[in-house]
């Protein structure tokens, strides 16, 4: 998959099916899309085209800007819609002066000039241009003119609730983990950088690496205890087995929310290095404990359970 980041530097696109959206989660709703497309792409001997934008949308357009929270950084949107075969990415920077385009604007001075589609699969409610006032119908007066076709996706797939982004972001800030993870059809995961904690695991016998998140844009799920799979990137190592607490840590009196991996059966420096976590399952809510003894037999039952359930997702 190519991925361009300058609408100014494309190349001549082959028989163009295109499709637009923020993609955010590549969920299992998402794939209905991308395999229309590249069927289709396949079909006429073209290439498939996903336009998507940085930031999204609705930091600069929408009401809560600084609120938005992504199932998706931009280079997990890569990595996720590689798997896909599609053909191009284009990541479209989006701006206050790209909101102001007139939806006939939209369609002329940037779908038309720059990606010349000769399909474009969109849902009967795509909205686009100043005002959202472009929409499915303006695309049918204009396609004859500009020489593409519509292909529309299935009402099924714009109207399953259950797939959406906002249904799955939903889920992962309420910990429903398992949830989240079948609409996306994989686990849901994060990247970190391991940083120096106050080393209070050790003391009990639960070493945990404390993770800074690498995009603050990143959704979180929420607090509590989770099984999980931890990956060291810079090694491209094989998936660990772990446990992970997200929370103020209560019973030593903690004020910051931290995120803390014990991953198990492992002993070696990883400060600064960069660990991908997946979300396998949600164990329970943070707790307060009477002191650090009932703390560490928490912990242990804690990871007889994360043990079994990794061990039965793996098999």
């Amino acid at each position: 998959m190519q991925v361009h980041k300058h609408i100014d530097r494309l190349p001549n696109f082959r028989n163009a099916v295109v499709t637009i959206g923020t993609f955010d989660g590549v969920h299992n709703g998402h794939r209905i899309i991308t395999k229309q497309l590249t069927e289709k792409a396949a079909a006429i001997n073209g290439e498939s085209v996903i336009i998507t934008f940085n930031p999204h949308p609705r930091r600069i357009v929408g009401n809560q800007q600084s609120e938005i929270r992504l199932i998706n950084t931009i280079a997990e949107k890569i990595e996720l819609l590689e798997k896909q075969g599609i053909d191009h990415l284009v990541i479209v920077p989006f701006t206050s002066e790209f909101a102001e385009q007139t939806a006939l604007e939209y369609v002329e001075q940037f779908l038309v000039a720059h990606f010349h589609p000769r399909y474009l699969v969109i849902g009967y409610d795509h909205r686009f241009g100043k005002n959202r006032e472009g929409n499915y119908q303006l695309l049918e007066a204009l396609k004859d003119k500009h020489g593409f076709e519509l292909l529309e996706i299935p009402a099924e797939v714009l109207n399953d609730n259950t797939i959406s982004s906002t249904r799955i972001r939903t889920s992962v800030i309420n910990s429903h983990i398992a949830a989240a993870n079948s609409y996306l059809g994989y686990a849901y995961f994060f990247e970190g950088t391991v940083v120096e904690g106050n080393k209070l695991g050790r003391t009990i016998g639960y070493p945990t690496a404390n993770i800074r998140m690498n995009d603050t844009e990143k959704l979180m799920p929420g607090n509590g205890v989770y099984a999980v799979r931890v990956k060291r990137m810079q090694q491209n190592g094989a998936w660990m087995k772990g446990m992970m607490n997200i929370g103020v840590r209560p019973t030593v009196d903690g004020t910051r929310q931290t995120v803390e991996v014990n991953i198990f059966d492992f002993d070696a420096d990883i400060y600064g290095e960069t660990l991908r976590i997946e979300v396998i399952c949600h164990l329970r809510g943070e707790q307060k404990f009477s002191g650090l003894d009932s703390l560490k037999a928490q912990l242990q039952k804690d990871k007889e359970a994360s043990q079994l359930l990794l061990r039965a997702y793996e098999s």
